[in-house]
Formats: structure tokens, C-alpha cells, sequence
């Protein structure tokens, strides 16, 4: 199919993006911008979520993973379901109690104005470096089996993306994403399953004998028994509910969608459904890394990671229909992570560092021309780390999401623990030291335990490369830091917490 015929599509399905949020934000305000009037209807943010919580990355990345690794990822997407239940048991009742619309505004009333902006500010970074780490692996696919072939570059794609989503979510915000979310996670698992279908067909394959020759293959083993392995299933279930507790119950943009839902209870059915389709469909996008990785073996094709699945798909080895589908998949794994991450980013911005709320003294049209100021700023913002990522140009994008996520939601984490499960009054003026020194602390610790990496990367020699290889073996004998980083960080954020604190009933 050529390059032409397949941006064409691309533009269609902006274009029915844009129709849908032009019917979605009519008479929007900045309520329906930051939490839909709380009036969203629980199944379609729980199916819109589906695709907010893939991305792309899982549409590629995690595909990629099966040819060094097996199922062993499914060991996190275990331990996303149990940190799904925590969220909706622990954390939703206290956001629906206290009736948020930022869910920072938690860590205000516990805690006081430092720690509220501190966690305003992790979330801000946190989400603007893993959304646009997941922008720049489907743009980047975009620009190199699309628009390098019509002399497009790299940094006009971005641009134009990004000018698109700012298009389809500048009036509506949570009130249109509810409805593009829903749409675009539509394309996305079907993208998934016709995808699946292609690969089986072209291998003359049934389901079932699929499963059968990726179990001959050793490809679908799950847990790793090495405790010393980054991957040690203990770690990996562990580090994924922690994940699932931080990124999704303590992100705006993850919550802002769920409590735009009206009732606790419709909010707490969004996440059990959530949890429970992820299972499947996680399961489906590995089967079909699999299925790659045999069909590229078959092919004697050199290729892994990310760029597995857009070599097959749009390499020719397949009907052009199915390069099509991917695409508009793969787009639409895109922008339910993009356009909630700059929403919610706006949102938060505006209400928890500038103090934009109901009590605010400007009226509706000054608080707008303030909220859009915001939303261009981030989307600039945005264009700037994608342009950074391409400079990287990792070829595992996953990795480098759960890594980042350990170092900026670690804080966040800590916070919040401490918050609900102490009883404790922090120093608030202290708070944002304990939350930049506990990452900096972890991150000696991972540069320490990856010394080797670090040596190989830079070509370090002579006595430093043998003090800092002496120093790794010494602290860790072998043992690999994982995504438990997470872990580690909070519970490195909350014994800070506790040391500038005091029992409640003591004086100040």
C-alpha cells in the first residue's frame, strides 16, 4: 500500500475525531473541561480507558518483548489487576468523600499548600515524559513507513499531531475525551484482532495451534524464578501493582476520567471491568508477539523490539489491508494516552499551581483565556521532550516508561501512603526536599547496580570503571533492580516523611 493511501487515512480518522469533539463540546465550560460535568457515563470511560491504559507502546513495544523475554511481562500485567483493586477499594472512596476535582487537593487538606504543589508537580512531570515517550514510538513509526517517503521531517509530524489533538480537545476536554477515548479504543482492539487473524492465516495457523507451537517454542513461559533477575515474578507482580496504584490512582489524568463518573459505585464497576479486559487483552497483545517473532524467523527477517510488529505490517509480508488496519490501530493506541495527558495536565496546572476554582474571582471567559494559555503551553512543551525521545531513539520504549515511572511517581506514592495510612502531621515546608532527595538517592543506587551498562555505554577505563564495578558487586553481588524502583522510592519518600514529622496531637 502506498504511503499516499495510508496518510489519507490517517487524515480520515482525524477528521472523524474532530466531528465527534465538535458534537461533544458544545456549550462546554471549564467544568466540562476538567472533570465533564461529572456526568460521564461509567462503560464508556471504562472502555475508554482500555486505550488510555495501553497506548502505543503496548501496541508495539510489548509485541517486541516476546522474543527475548516469553509471557514473562504478563507477570506485571498480573500485578496491575491486584493494583486495580487497591485503587478502586482504597483510594476512590476518598476521592468521592472529599468530592475532588484534583485529587492533589488531598495532599493539601492532609498535609498543606507545599506538599499539595509538590504532588501537582511530579504528576506534571511524570506524565509529560511517559506520554510523550509513548507519542514519540507511534510517531516515529509513522515517520519512517509513511512520511520519510514523502519527504516529510520528523519534527513537522510532531508538530501537526500534536496541532491536531490540541484542535479535537481545546473546548471539551474530559466531556470529548470520554467519547474519543471510547472511539479510538474501538479501533484499537480491532486493529489487535485483525492483526491476530493475518498472522494466523498467513501461517495457516487455528487459535489453538498457535498457542500449542508458541508452547513448543518455550515463548509463552510467564514466571521467572531467578531471584536475583530484574524479572523475578515476585518483583514483577509486586512492581506492577504499584504501578497500577501510582499511575493510574494517583495521576489526574487517569482519575480525572473516573471521577467525572457520577457515583463511587459506577466508578468502582469502570475499574473492576478495566482490570478484567486488560487480563485478556494484554494476554492477546503478547500471542501476537509471539506469532511475530515465529513468522519473522520464517521470513529470515532481522528485525526485534519496537520495530517488529511495523516491519511486518507494513513490510509487504502481509495483505495491504492489514498495513491500513495497523495503522489506524496503532494511531489509535496513540491519542487516548496524548490527548488525557494533556488534558489533564492542563487541569492540573490550572487548579493545583495557579489556584483556578470555583472561588476564583475572574469570571468564566478570563478563567478560559487561562486555561487555553495553559493547554497551548503544554502541548509546546509536548513537541519539545517528543523531539528530545528522537535524539534517544531507544528501541524499547517500555522499559524506559516503567524506569522513568519509578523515579517521578515514587514521591507521589510516598505521599500519599504516608497520608492515609498515618495519622502523622508532616513539616509541610520540608515535604519538597524529602521528595527530590528520595529519587536522587534511588538513582545512585540504579546507576550503582547497572555499572556495567553504564561502563559499556561510555567506555569508561582504568581505576573509576574498577571502583564502580567493585562498589556494584559489593552492594548487590548480582542481584538486578527491577520496576520495584517504585517500591523503593516510596517507601525511601515515606521514611522521610516520617522523620520530618510528628505525633498529630503534639504541638508545632
Amino acid at each position: 500500500m502506498s504511503p499516499l493511501l495510508l496518510f489519507s487515512f490517517v487524515l480520515s480518522y482525524f477528521l472523524l475525531l474532530l466531528i465527534v469533539a465538535w458534537r461533544t463540546s458544545k456549550n462546554a465550560n471549564n467544568e466540562s473541561f476538567f472533570i465533564g460535568n461529572k456526568n460521564s457515563n461509567w462503560i464508556l470511560v471504562a472502555f475508554g480507558m482500555v486505550g488510555t491504559s495501553l497506548s502505543g507502546v503496548t501496541f508495539v513495544s510489548v509485541p517486541g518483548t516476546v522474543g527475548s523475554a516469553g509471557f514473562q511481562y504478563y507477570q506485571v500485567v498480573i500485578g496491575y489487576f491486584f493494583g486495580y483493586l487497591a485503587v478502586m477499594y482504597i483510594l476512590l472512596p476518598l476521592y468521592y468523600r472529599l468530592n475532588l476535582t484534583s485529587i492533589y487537593n488531598y495532599l493539601d487538606q492532609r498535609f498543606g499548600p507545599v506538599s499539595y504543589r509538590t504532588g501537582a508537580v511530579f504528576f506534571i512531570i511524570s506524565r509529560t515524559l511517559g506520554a510523550t515517550a509513548r507519542m514519540f514510538l507511534v510517531v516515529n513509526i509513522l515517520q519512517l513507513f509513511i512520511l520519510d517517503k514523502m519527504g516529510i521531517p520528523f519534527g513537522v509530524t510532531a508538530f501537526v499531531i500534536l496541532l491536531l489533538i490540541l484542535l479535537y480537545t481545546f473546548e471539551g476536554g474530559v466531556k470529548t475525551i470520554v467519547y474519543t477515548d471510547t472511539l479510538q479504543t474501538s479501533f484499537m482492539l480491532l486493529g489487535l484482532v485483525v492483526c491476530i487473524g493475518a498472522i494466523l492465516s498467513q501461517m495457516k495457523l487455528g487459535f489453538g495451534e498457535a498457542i500449542a507451537l508458541l508452547n513448543r517454542e518455550q515463548l509463552t513461559h510467564v514466571f521467572n524464578m531467578d531471584v536475583k533477575s530484574s524479572s523475578f515474578f515476585l518483583k514483577q507482580i509486586l512492581g506492577g501493582a504499584f504501578i497500577t496504584i501510582a499511575m493510574t490512582g494517583l495521576d489526574q489524568e487517569m482519575m480525572q476520567k473516573n471521577i467525572s463518573v457520577k457515583t463511587l459505585k459506577d466508578s468502582q464497576k469502570n475499574m473492576f471491568t478495566l482490570a478484567t479486559v486488560l487480563l485478556i487483552v494484554n494476554f492477546l497483545f503478547l500471542m501476537m508477539g509471539g506469532l511475530l517473532y515465529l513468522y519473522a524467523q520464517q521470513n529470515q527477517m532481522d528485525v526485534k523490539g519496537d520495530d517488529l510488529f511495523p516491519s511486518i505490517a507494513l513490510g509487504g509480508y502481509l495483505a495491504p489491508i492489514i498495513g491500513m488496519i495497523f495503522i489506524i490501530g496503532l494511531i489509535s493506541a496513540l491519542f487516548p494516552s496524548a490527548d488525557g495527558a494533556l488534558t489533564a495536565m492542563t487541569s492540573s496546572f490550572c487548579i493545583d499551581i495557579l489556584g483556578m476554582n470555583k472561588n476564583d474571582k475572574g469570571s468564566e471567559a478570563q478563567k478560559r483565556k487561562k486555561r487555553l494559555t495553559v493547554h497551548l503551553s503544554f502541548a509546546l512543551l509536548f513537541f519539545l521532550c517528543v523531539m528530545v525521545f528522537k535524539w534517544i531513539d531507544d528501541k524499547s520504549i517500555i522499559d524506559v516508561i516503567l524506569k522513568l515511572a519509578g523515579y517521578t511517581y515514587g514521591p507521589l506514592l510516598g505521599l500519599f501512603v504516608f497520608g492515609i495510612f498515618t495519622t502523622r502531621k508532616v513539616k509541610d515546608q520540608w515535604a519538597l526536599w524529602i521528595c527530590l532527595l528520595s529519587p536522587l538517592l534511588i538513582l545512585s543506587l540504579d546507576f550503582i547496580n547497572n555499572a556495567e551498562w553504564f561502563i559499556h555505554k561510555t567506555g569508561m577505563t582504568g581505576a573509576p570503571a574498577t571502583i564502580l564495578q567493585s562498589w556494584s558487586t559489593t552492594l548487590f553481588h548480582g542481584f538486578k533492580l527491577g520496576i520495584e524502583i517504585l517500591i523503593l522510592n516510596g517507601m525511601l519518600t515515606f521514611s522521610g516523611l516520617w522523620l520530618i514529622s510528628k505525633k498529630a496531637n503534639a504541638s508545632v
